[in-house]
């Protein structure tokens, strides 16, 4: 009796209820409602169910990100591993390696104004620099933070781990997935108040071929004049314009497609999986946390704004023939924020397609958002 009374005492306190807290129950509750919207509501899925899933790993078995060095028998928990990846910037880097074999830069070399536009969208970061600065956060920490307002998941990890902000990785990873993941719900509301439905309504002029030797020389000219420029940005910016390197020679088929299938799927299962790891209750619900949730928010619509207002100079500036909605998707997060401003615009009239017009400034928020990253890493002597 004494035995099976001890094995049932054994099995009780190897489960998970007796060492769980309330904070634990409130992030399961969040990883099934970002299950929820991912599943039930298609919000960017690809990325939220590894990120939900890691969350509510974690806060059922805090083991499984245990470091090594404070295990007992030396051996850390199979997402810490994942994690270190993140933080040594290789998963990152591999994401833009197979967001360049899959994206086509046509667009964006078909109409070079996007660029201003992808520009523009970057005024959030800034913005959001300047707020956590005045919210007490470090010049390093606030750098970290405010690349949320580029909508770009990958750049926002890469750029907290070589500015060496870990601590606050998970929280700015989650948010930057998130609101990647909730544009069609952000961004609309703010696109409708700053146009009006005759802007919304514009229809541009169908964009030029674009041959191939533009699209195979675009990835060596920027990789030699940005690399040079921001050494370190290569990790990000070199694999974005390898990949697409792989698609526009046409001779490396099976890279391109390995690049942009196998290889990135795969990534994103330990990136997605890793980063929601990071959000155990006790280093996600803190004022910290709260705080970058907010300033990401407040980057993500500053830079929609910012693009929507320039795109309404440039339509006064060309005479109309430029939809401000366009401007919208220099915020990054390919290719849905291009989506949305197609959606927007054919909602004001049912034949407008602005779907190409809007991936140049699209593809021009990408490296708009690495030069950001770059820059600060510059600013702070960060190689």
């Amino acid at each position: 009796m004494d035995y099976i009374l001890n094995t049932l005492d054994n099995l009780v306190h190897q489960s998970a209820f007796l060492g769980m807290t309330g904070g634990n129950l409130i992030m399961i509750a969040v990883a099934c409602v970002l299950l929820y919207l991912a599943i039930r509501h298609g919000f960017e899925p690809l990325l939220l169910i590894p990120i939900a899933f890691g969350m509510l790993l974690v806060n059922i078995y805090p083991d499984i990100m245990l470091h090594a060095e404070d295990a007992a028998n030396g051996t850390g928990g199979l997402l810490y591993y994942f994690f270190k990846l993140d933080e040594w910037a290789i998963l990152p880097s591999l994401i833009f390696l197979g967001v360049g074999a899959l994206t086509d830069f046509g667009p964006l070399l078909a109409n070079p104004s996007s660029f201003l536009l992808g520009a523009a969208a970057q005024f959030g970061i800034f913005t959001a620099y300047l707020g956590a600065m005045a919210l007490g956060f470090s010049d390093k920490a606030a750098a970290a933070v405010s690349i949320i307002g580029g909508a770009d998941g990958p750049t926002s990890i890469f750029l907290a781990g070589k500015l060496q902000q870990t601590a606050l990785l998970g929280p700015i990873a989650v948010a930057a997935y998130s609101y990647m993941s909730l544009v069609p719900i952000i961004q609309p509301p703010i696109m409708n108040l700053l146009t009006t439905k005759k802007e919304r309504a514009i229809k541009m002029e169908q964009l030029r071929p674009v041959s191939k030797l533009e699209r195979i020389l675009f990835p060596i000219v920027v990789t030699v004049v940005v690399c040079s420029i921001l050494p370190s940005t290569a990790p990000l910016v070199g694999m974005l314009m390898l990949g697409n390197l792989f698609r526009e020679s046409g001779v490396v088929r099976q890279l391109q497609e390995t690049a942009g299938n196998a290889l990135m799927y795969i990534v994103v299962i330990l990136l997605g999986t890793s980063v929601g790891a990071t959000t155990s209750a006790e280093a996600f619900l803190n004022v910290t946390t709260l705080k970058i949730v907010v300033l990401g928010l407040l980057a993500f619509v500053v830079g929609t704004a910012a693009g929507v207002l320039f795109g309404k100079l440039m339509c006064l500036a060309t005479g109309g023939k430029v939809n401000p909605l366009i401007g919208s998707a220099g915020v990054s997060a390919v290719p849905m924020a291009a989506r949305v401003s197609q959606k927007v615009g054919a909602k004001a009239d049912p034949t407008n397609f602005l779907l190409m017009h809007a991936m140049g400034p699209n593809v021009a928020g990408v490296i708009g958002t690495a030069v950001a990253a770059g820059t600060f890493m510059a600013i702070f002597g960060v190689m």
